[in-house]
């Protein structure tokens, strides 16, 4: 039974969602709040991995799977693979996902990191940050997470948080993606690209640009899958400062039109969550709040967020679609670049 919510989230049933009641009598920054319990992933979780941070996961069978960027004690990141029955509590493979080629050679990237993780019709897709003379996108996919072969890099250098939308749109592929320069520098926006058979990539649009609020005035990049709705497709996505001490990332919203989401309908101008919390604010990179991943349930509406959290832990925050979207409309600022439908 379908419950009465005033937005509809457009996917299948994910009954277990993990969820905790919104604190009562607590004030929020936002429409999001955190678990109480984090940070859910710990330092030091497997021999030879001192870090897990900026992971995805989604709902696989009657539990959950994941993949997750695990820094290695001689501080090179690689992709891990984990498994849960609630999505919190996590066991991961000890070693690293054995990537292999269209004919079943090892074909390891060099390292990767802050990966994605998408089912698109019956495939599952593993986006990731890698070296390709680089930064750029590394992807592989799979049916069974048994074996994970890699496909064609989708773009040149230099480009970083790549984000495949659920569905095709119109007929093709559709990848969200950032590119950038070689370093941390002042500039970023998000792009799409469309693929007929996710090898060929093209007709790129501009979605958005930085913003003009402080808190993503720097640089924003995309974060978790789009979530469809029938109000546009729900966007997280993270924003970053520029202050005296140091950068500054937090979470924010957007609503993109459900059959060109090179248009932005709405924009939140504030944050949807930004460090507070000690496991946000200090870390291997302090201040971080940087959204992946996100398990949403349409017959509740309960969305659940997992975000990396100063470069160190994994966090989770709870809301709920109709406050979500209604707090983003509210609070919509966008700019003139958003509207368009990004070509030029």
């Amino acid at each position: 039974m379908i419950a009465m919510t005033k937005y509809q989230i457009k996917a299948p049933a994910v009954p277990n969602v993990p969820w905790q009641d919104k604190p009562e009598g607590k004030i929020l920054g936002g429409p999001l709040w955190r678990y109480n319990e984090n940070p859910i992933i710990d330092r030091n979780p497997i021999p030879g991995v001192a870090r897990i941070f900026n992971s995805a996961v989604m709902p696989y069978g009657d539990a959950f799977i994941g993949v997750f960027r695990g820094e290695q004690t001689n501080g090179i990141p690689y992709i891990y693979l984990g498994r849960s029955k609630d999505a919190i509590h996590w066991e991961f493979d000890q070693q690293k996902i054995p990537f292999v080629d269209e004919n079943g050679e090892p074909f390891m990237p060099v390292y990767a990191y802050d990966p994605r993780l998408v089912k698109v019709e019956d495939t599952y897709y593993i986006i990731w940050c890698q070296d390709f003379f680089g930064a750029a996108i590394g992807m592989a996919k799979t049916q069974d997470f048994k074996s994970f072969v890699r496909v064609e890099n989708p773009f040149l250098p230099f480009n970083r948080n790549a984000v495949l939308f659920p569905r095709k749109i119109n007929g093709n592929f559709v990848m969200m993606s950032r590119p950038s320069d070689s370093g941390h520098t002042p500039f970023g926006d998000i792009f799409i690209s469309e693929s007929p058979d996710m090898k060929y990539w093209g007709c790129h649009r501009h979605v958005m640009s930085r913003g003009n609020e402080w808190w993503e005035s720097l640089k924003i990049g995309g974060g978790a899958a789009p979530i469809e709705t029938s109000e546009g497709w729900l966007l997280f996505y993270h924003g970053v400062a520029g202050t005296c001490n140091g950068y500054v990332y937090s979470i924010g919203g957007a609503i993109l039109d459900i059959d060109n989401p090179s248009k932005v309908k709405y924009r939140c101008e504030n944050w949807l969550l930004t460090p507070e919390q000690w496991y946000e604010e200090r870390g291997f990179v302090p201040n971080v709040c940087f959204p992946c991943a996100t398990l949403h349930d349409p017959e509740s509406g309960k969305i659940a967020v997992y975000y990396g959290a100063a470069d160190s832990y994994v966090g989770l925050a709870f809301g709920h679609v109709d406050e979500i979207i209604d707090y983003i409309k509210n609070n919509s600022r966008v700019n003139d670049t958003d509207t368009e439908i990004g070509r030029r």
